[in-house]
């Protein structure tokens, strides 16, 4: 009669280390996610720069003839009034990271709740709450965004009248949670029957301290890949907007200029199209690769 010996079973945690610690020493090894991660990094510098005013706010200053071709001194030339075009680029940094920003966290502050009380209370809550995103994700998604911009656009709220950029991330937010409702609904209806979840209410805990306090945070590396990844599609939505006209007003954005560069493109004037369309190409590519690497890095079930 052999004896059967199993393996001892190695544990992937280390001693000593929170799971955040380990999730960024899997992040590391991934160069090609660490220099994306640098460049997302220096077009948040940048877009800082910009609103706090030290950088590119004498955009509108002419530096040289309509229509100069790129040069030392101006990198990607001069537009119709003279003014830089790399300086526009830079400016629009900006529109689009701020409009970026904060409709991410309108989205994330509407389908973070909705969805762990729909998943944790079930029953007609749940129902309710999955009537609504069912009903919203019905519509096309551009054309809900378009049908919020324009009823947005220059209305009054709480005594502030909306202006371009404040309608475009409002309608952003507002018609883009549904997905990330979804995520954390199918996830805290996997939680909420787990040993800690029953020790809390064991302890007599509310409801909302079980939420808010213990399951959320546990679903909190989902939210990080859904904002990373929401986060490009808020900017090319913001592109598309200020080129339909509903965006900024009287200051460059990425949108705007593409949308100057269309009758340019036709007389040989290429270069502001290839400031915007570069500039879009940089920021989409590297959140993309760091959206990726996120989720290798945070999601339990993937090890090296």
């Amino acid at each position: 009669m052999t004896a059967i010996s199993a393996e001892p079973v190695v544990s992937t945690a280390s001693a000593g280390r929170s799971l955040w610690y380990d999730a960024w020493l899997r992040f590391r090894r991934k160069k090609l996610a660490m220099v994306m991660l640098v460049i997302v990094v220096l077009y948040v510098i940048v877009g800082i720069g910009v609103a706090s005013g030290w950088l590119a706010a004498d955009w509108q200053d002419s530096v040289g003839e309509s229509y100069a071709p790129p040069s030392w001194d101006t990198p990607f030339g001069t537009d119709i009034f003279g003014q830089s075009v790399f300086r526009k680029m830079i400016y629009g940094t900006k529109i689009s990271l701020s409009v970026a920003f904060f409709a991410s966290l309108l989205s994330i502050g509407i389908g973070v709740p909705l969805g762990a009380i729909a998943g944790y209370f079930r029953g007609y809550i749940d129902e309710i709450i999955v009537w609504l995103y069912s009903t919203l994700s019905s519509i096309p998604g551009l054309l809900l965004i378009l049908a919020f911009a324009y009823a947005l656009k220059g209305a009054t709220l709480f005594g502030y009248k909306l202006d371009g950029i404040t309608a475009v991330y409002l309608a952003l937010g507002l018609t883009s949670w549904v997905g990330l409702c979804r995520l954390i609904r199918g996830e805290v209806i996997k939680h909420k029957n787990r040993d800690y979840v029953t020790a809390a209410n064991a302890y007599g805990a509310s409801k909302a301290r079980i939420i808010f306090r213990h399951v959320i945070p546990n679903v909190t590396h989902l939210i990080l890949i859904d904002f990373s990844l929401r986060f490009v599609a808020f900017i090319h939505a913001e592109v598309i907007l200020s080129f339909l006209g509903l965006g900024a007003k009287g200051e460059p954005s990425w949108g705007v200029m593409i949308d100057d560069a269309r009758l340019e493109l036709s007389r040989g004037y290429w270069w502001q199209m290839a400031a915007a369309t570069l500039a879009i190409f940089g920021i989409s590519l590297a959140l993309n690769i760091v959206g990726d690497a996120l989720r290798d890095a945070l999601d339990p079930k993937i090890r090296e």
